[in-house]
Order: C-alpha cells, then structure tokens, then sequence
C-alpha cells in the first residue's frame, strides 16, 4: 500500500525546491509530491528531471502536482490533481493504469465524486489555515474530519484519504483517530531546524495511531 507520509514540495526557485526536496530525502520521507508554481516552461521541466533523478536514487514514490503530461515524460509514478485540473478519466488514459492518480477533495461530495472517478487516493483539505496555496477552500478542523470521515465509513468508501493544510505534529494523532490513512506536509518539513528528528516523529504518530 501508499507510504502514509507525503511531502509536497515548496520553494519559489529551481535551486530552492530542489534543497528542500532533498532535504526530505535525505531524512527519511519516501514520498514526494512536486509542486511548483511557475510561469516558466524550462524550470518545471529542469526541477521535474533533476526531482526524478533524486526520487530513483532514494527510491523514493514520485508524482507531479496537476501536470500529466510532465509526469508522462518523466515517468513519474503519478499525478494529483484538483477538482477544476484535468479529469481523472482523461488522467488514466494518458498514464496507464499502473500510475498513481491522486485527487483534492474538501467535502464529502468531493469524495464520493473521486471515489466514482476512481482516484488511487484522496487529498483531503485543508485542516487549518495554510500560507502555501492560495484560494484556499473552506477549513475543515478535527470535526470537518471526523464528519467526513463517518460518513466515508457509512459508505464503505474504502479509497485512501490523506489529511492536508496547516498541519503541526501536535495534530497527527488525534487527526489519525479519525480514519485518515496518511498525512500530507509542506512547510512543517521545509521549516523543520531538525528534519530527520522530525520525520521520524511523523512516521512514530501515524503508523502507531490506532484508527476509531
């Protein structure tokens, strides 16, 4: 199954996001999510190559935020995209079936709708407020979870979800007791003064939180 720990890539620069993606190699994430916002073809296309390479060399999962057909050049291992990217359908018929496609989900009508387009997993968010993305939909908070997550039991929707948004370390495990199969982070590791302590206290609270 997908690791449970997800870090999704930040920097304003080519040489920044590649710092910080290494950074959470090196300590001990297996999972990185590119995510760059640029206008600039050359540099998304210059980080997507020089983030596989690191990715195989740590063995790390790799997928690209929004753009399948970046991930299809660079045989990334998948793509996550956002309820108004391109649909999941068209998604699957460009990558295979054997690449992970990821979707953002904030309601449970979201989920349902990523659960009928079958998504490989569920982006679930924002827990709280969040600098790293603009337009941010509405907070959820532990209750927003909590009510989702019942409801996805009800259903016996059985897609992994993932917690994402402003989430500290103090808030993994009761966020894990709701049902969430993993955590997405950006800032918590990119800031991190004591990363590889960090990430091993993020892999210590989810996968020794027990779900309710």
């Amino acid at each position: 199954m997908y690791n449970k720990l997800q870090y999704i890539s930040q920097g304003n620069t080519v040489e920044e996001q590649i710092t910080n993606i290494r950074k959470a190699l090196d300590n001990g994430c297996e999972w990185i999510q590119l995510r760059f916002k640029t206008q600039n073809t050359m540099d998304l296309f210059n980080l997507a190559e020089s983030t596989k390479i690191l990715c195989d060399v740590y063995s790390a999962n790799y997928i690209i935020n929004d753009n399948v057909y970046l991930a299809q050049q660079f045989e990334a291992d998948g793509v996550h995209l956002g309820l108004t990217d391109m649909k999941i359908s068209e998604a699957r018929q460009i990558l295979g079936d054997t690449k992970m496609i990821g979707g953002t989900a904030n309601t449970f009508a979201d989920i349902q709708q990523r659960s009928a387009e079958q998504c490989d997993y569920i982006g679930l968010g924002p827990f709280q407020h969040t600098d790293t993305k603009e337009n941010l939909s509405p907070i959820l908070g532990i209750e927003g979870y909590r009510s989702i997550l019942k409801k996805v039991k009800s259903k016996k929707i059985a897609i992994p979800i993932y917690a994402i948004g402003g989430i500290a370390l103090e808030n993994i495990e009761i966020l894990m007791e709701t049902g969430i199969y993993g955590i997405a982070v950006c800032s918590l590791i990119t800031k991190s003064e004591k990363p590889k302590k960090l990430i091993s206290q993020l892999n210590e609270k989810i996968y020794g939180s027990v779900t309710i």
